[in-house]
């Protein structure tokens, strides 16, 4: 009984296969011009190369100016510069700070600024004030050297008043002991 059973389901599965017949050659026809030559006889377009005058030429430089607004540049340039315990004199690390922001000043004409004075907690509230005026000072006299017109140059104290940091280390201190630009036109 299997064996029938067999045979019967290989005949009827001879029966159920798809014949496969060739096309006549006529019926397949190749295309006229090959994909890859129409791709290859497209017009090409003709760039002319022009040369401009070195003196018409905006550098990278002009450019990234160009684009930075001035407030952008302000903020760069107006950075805090820092005192020692209990002094007003101009450290050296400040000076190149300042020297940019002279610089800054004598571009930009219409500008003027407010420097503040700022200490840190320690000392009080009158001797802090009188110092933070002495840092703001300071800083301005050292601009004013360096051709900045002192009418353009507000100077305001704080003292204690506006601190950075709060925390009572040697680090947060230093911090709060600053000179601080604000330009105000």
């Amino acid at each position: 009984m299997k064996k029938i059973l067999i045979i019967i389901l290989l005949v009827f599965a001879a029966g159920c296969a798809k014949k496969y017949t060739k096309a006549p050659d006529e019926a397949v026809k190749a295309p006229e011009k090959p994909l890859m030559e129409e791709t290859i006889e497209m017009k090409e377009e003709v760039i002319e190369e022009v040369e401009i005058p070195a003196d018409e030429m905006v550098r990278e430089e002009d450019m990234a100016s160009q684009e930075m607004s001035a407030e952008e540049m302000a903020r760069q340039v107006f950075q805090d510069i820092l005192f020692d315990y209990d002094k007003y004199d101009i450290r050296a690390e400040a000076r190149q700070t300042l020297d940019s922001v002279a610089s800054f000043l004598n571009d930009e004409k219409d500008l003027t600024i407010a420097i503040e004075g700022h200490c840190d907690e320690r000392g009080t509230n009158e001797y802090n004030l009188a110092l933070g005026e002495k840092r703001s000072k300071a800083t301005k006299n050292y601009l004013v050297s360096l051709g900045t017109s002192p009418e353009r140059i507000t100077v305001v104290t704080y003292g204690e008043e506006k601190q950075l940091c709060m925390d009572h280390t040697e680090d947060c201190w230093q911090l709060n002991r600053r000179a601080h630009f604000v330009v105000l036109k």
